[in-house]
């Protein structure tokens, strides 16, 4: 996922044909696009090919007023209850059963993906490439160490591999956890039984991210804040300061008024997709957390394509 400069890039709202006797001006269809990175889980189902009709005027206080017919809330509340617990434990039950189905192919490089989880993984792909650029900007990663939190199939655990970093790596899914492993050895190991001279397997390990500890010279969170309220963010980014030593880096899906109104919008349409609440979260709440922690932001970098926004920020001790 490199990155050099990225642009923001809206999602449209295209209008459709009228289906009504109502005249154009008083229909308005938006696209089901949501915000960022993470689960999201809201955008693999709700947009693929799938259109809100919104009656009532083009404006906000229309979408305002379906919004209020809806409680997405009362849903999230009822999943939890089902898995015995609250967002962390529908995080993990989702992300070892469907989710991991479902991300494994966004993350990976097969055809068997739609035009939004394609997307989706170009962002994310954008997104770790911007991110090793900005850590290779301070030199060689050889023997640098390094703690992925939250590292998926290893998207981001791999590439630091490939560059001589020695790299711990998480994830709260068992399943997510394996395949990682396996994607790890596939690719650095290349069907052999040594890796090449100054490289290492990344030490995988399933763990939430208030589990982790140890020291590590940078430690990287790349979309895993979306699955934490602000006030659960503000201690997990304090957290995640205390065990690095030179650099932190964050990615999460950034709360603007557009992009929340975009994910209530999705919220409105439940499906098998959405079983994660998705947070979002002001830059000045983050950056405002990692002062408390005694850090401050050093480099700042959005990416944006069509249904993926994040924002990332490089954090140095103040």
């Amino acid at each position: 996922m490199a990155f050099s400069s990225i642009l923001y890039s809206p999602v449209h709202f295209p209008l459709r044909e009228p289906r009504s006797h109502l005249p154009r001006s008083r229909q308005l269809s938006v696209a089901a696009a949501l915000p960022p990175a993470a689960d999201v889980a809201v955008v693999a189902d709700a947009i693929d090919g799938t259109t809100i009709a919104v009656i009532g005027g083009g404006s906000v206080a229309a979408l305002a007023a379906v919004l209020s017919l809806s409680d997405p809330e009362k849903r999230r509340q009822m999943q939890a209850e089902e898995v015995g617990g609250g967002d962390k434990e529908v995080v993990r039950e989702y992300f070892n059963n469907d989710g991991f189905q479902r991300w494994r192919r966004i993350y990976g490089d097969g055809d068997d993906v739609n035009k939004v989880q394609r997307d989706i993984r170009l962002g994310h792909s954008m997104t770790v490439e911007n991110v090793m650029k900005m850590l290779l900007d301070e030199g060689p990663l050889a023997g640098v160490t390094v703690c992925d939190a939250g590292c998926g199939t290893g998207c981001l655990s791999i590439p630091l591999a490939k560059e001589g970093a020695v790299v711990a790596a998480s994830d709260i899914s068992a399943a997510m956890v394996a395949e990682a492993e396996k994607q790890a050895r596939n690719e650095l190991l290349k069907g052999k039984e040594e890796l090449p001279a100054g490289l290492v397997l990344p030490r995988f390990e399933v763990s939430d991210l208030e589990s982790l500890n140890g020291k590590y010279d940078t430690v990287v969170c790349l979309d895993v804040l979306i699955h934490y309220p602000q006030n659960k963010a503000d201690a997990m980014i304090a957290h995640l300061a205390s065990l690095a030593e030179k650099r932190l880096i964050l990615s999460f899906a950034p709360k603007t008024f557009y992009y929340d109104l975009l994910k209530r919008v999705g919220e409105l349409f439940p499906g098998p997709s959405k079983a994660t609440r998705a947070y979002l979260h002001a830059e000045a709440d983050v950056e405002s957390a990692l002062q408390k922690a005694g850090w401050r932001i050093r480099k700042r970098g959005l990416t944006t394509t069509q249904f993926y926004f994040s924002r990332i920020v490089e954090a140095i001790p103040a």
